[in-house]
């Protein structure tokens, strides 16, 4: 029984050798057929696709060529920007020193602070409850007072002291005018904020004409605030700005010196400073007798 199990087991195996020899063999012919024409196919194919991509690079190279002759422009034309800015930029840091624009600063706050005490401050609204929520119309303003009004006018004289203080700081470095600036600032934010700040917000006798009277403040209040931060800020960049530190003579030409290049010596002053050098006692010894 185990020898005719075996002889089957070994019939059935020759079988399906037999069998995948049959089917490689096709295989193997069906592919040597189909293999001449896919070549060919594959040589159009590639012939077809070297003269689209010839046809193709004719036609595209005018615009890469006018693509690229745009971008050399462009860099051209920023190189020369970039230049005009390196110079102008030198030319400003020349002309415009920390000390002139904190001047400049100064000015430009204490003219803002004059033209703001002309300007409405604050305002009684009438029925504003009854304008909440629209856009179209706003609720009429009644008692309208100037910045100036509220203190007598007291920051114009004020701001023009500051913008003279700002003046001479152009002309010389001195300490304490910083310090005046500084005063000057923090009075009129005193001033500000003490008088025209409850002044605003009172609306007085206007409740008594009107329902649903309403003091506000007005642009020219933050107009002079913001001038009077201006000038405050300012004295402290005046007073604290690292420009003030000042260099000595000696120290200046100390600094030349460490800047200014050594000039090299010639082949025949080397030969000659390396041959006076010293030599050490044990080189300069005689050796001993053996």
């Amino acid at each position: 029984m185990i020898a005719a199990a075996r002889r089957r087991v070994v019939a059935a195996l020759a079988a399906a050798s037999t069998a995948t020899r049959r089917v490689d063999r096709a295989v193997a012919g069906r592919l040597e057929a189909v293999r001449p024409p896919l070549q060919r196919r594959l040589r159009q194919a590639r012939l077809a696709g070297a003269r689209l991509s010839r046809a193709a690079w004719k036609r595209l190279r005018p615009l890469l060529v006018l693509l690229l002759r745009a971008f050399s422009r462009v860099e051209r034309a920023l190189l020369r920007a970039r230049d005009v800015a390196i110079r102008g930029a030198t030319r400003a840091s020349a002309a415009i020193t920390p000390r002139r624009a904190v001047a400049g600063v100064v000015i430009a706050s204490a003219a803002l602070l004059i033209v703001a005490q002309f300007i409405d401050y604050r305002g009684v609204e009438v029925g504003q409850p009854g304008y909440a929520g629209l856009t179209i119309a706003s609720p009429p303003t009644k008692a309208v007072r100037t910045a100036g009004q509220a203190h007598a006018y007291l920051l114009v004289p004020v701001a023009l002291l500051a913008a003279i203080v700002a003046a001479l700081t152009m002309r010389g470095e001195r300490r304490g005018l910083g310090r005046i600036v500084i005063a000057l600032g923090a009075l009129s934010i005193a001033v500000i904020l003490l008088v025209d700040l409850p002044a605003g917000l009172d609306a007085g006798t206007q409740t008594s004409y009107f329902a649903g009277a309403t003091a506000v403040l007005e642009d020219g209040f933050y107009a002079e605030l913001a001038a009077a931060a201006g000038l405050l800020i300012g004295g402290l960049l005046y007073y604290a700005r690292p420009c003030r530190i000042r260099t000595s003579w000696s120290g200046r030409v100390a600094s030349a010196r460490r800047r200014r290049r050594r000039r090299r010596d010639s082949s025949p002053r080397r030969a000659a400073r390396r041959s006076s050098r010293p030599r050490s006692g044990a080189a300069s010894a005689p050796a001993s007798p053996r």
